[in-house]
């Protein structure tokens, strides 16, 4: 049994994992919350936080009055992406639109910034992306850009920028979550691409490159998930 410490990413992944081993199957529905959550040893905030985040990334479905289930990603019709989750404060066009602004002049003021262990800790961040890609580690995939986009913050010399992205994390981090289940494998290739690219502009202490290409990277997300601020 679990600690009951368990964060929600923490319950997420060892959830995804029981869908991987089997043990868990498509289509099959997610055990009630109460009965689940004392399966699990967590919290029914922890499982509920758990679930949603696993709901965006398309790898469970709620379905009003039935219940949540394990989704069926090869059936006809799947992979479209799950409510946005905020639609009653910010839109998420407005997320996105605010993503490429923000994320752009904090890459701009980042720029020189960035020591050696930071900039190799992105390279790693953006390989493990790609590693955890192909196996289909969805959650790993995205655990991986939050760290390569929270590691740019942290370089901003702007420190009103640097909370700011802090007070906002939380719908960024859905933005990067929100467009996994109608990725295409090529786009994901050119995300990579993209992360590249931004670490060479940081590298060379480029600050307009650098703004470029952040804004780029976050306008082509933005287009995946059918959306062009």
């Amino acid at each position: 049994m679990l600690n009951r410490t368990l964060v929600p990413q923490s319950a997420a992944r060892l959830i995804q994992d029981m869908i991987q081993s089997g043990e868990l199957t498509a289509g099959q529905k997610i055990p009630s919350q109460r009965d689940f959550s004392l399966t699990l040893g967590i919290s029914r905030a922890s499982l509920r936080e758990a679930l949603l985040t696993l709901e965006t990334l398309g790898v469970v479905k709620t379905e009003a009055g039935r219940g949540t289930f394990v989704a069926d990603r090869s059936a006809s019709g799947a992979g479209g992406m799950a409510p946005w989750r905020y639609s009653n404060t910010y839109s998420v066009f407005d997320v996105f639109q605010t993503r490429i602004m923000l994320e752009g002049n904090i890459a701009a003021l980042a720029a020189g910034r960035l020591t050696g262990n930071q900039l190799q800790a992105m390279e790693a961040a953006t390989k493990q992306m790609e590693d955890c890609w192909a196996k289909q580690d969805l959650l790993a995939n995205v655990e991986a850009d939050l760290e390569f986009h929270g590691i740019i913050a942290s370089a901003c010399s702007n420190a009103m920028m640097r909370a700011l992205y802090q007070v906002v994390r939380e719908q960024l981090t859905e933005t990067q979550r929100q467009p996994i289940p109608i990725t295409e494998p090529a786009r994901m290739q050119a995300s990579i691409a993209e992360h590249r690219r931004i670490i060479a502009a940081l590298r060379d202490n480029d600050q307009t490159r650098a703004r470029h290409e952040m804004e780029t990277h976050v306008a082509n997300t933005a287009r995946c998930a059918g959306l062009n601020p």
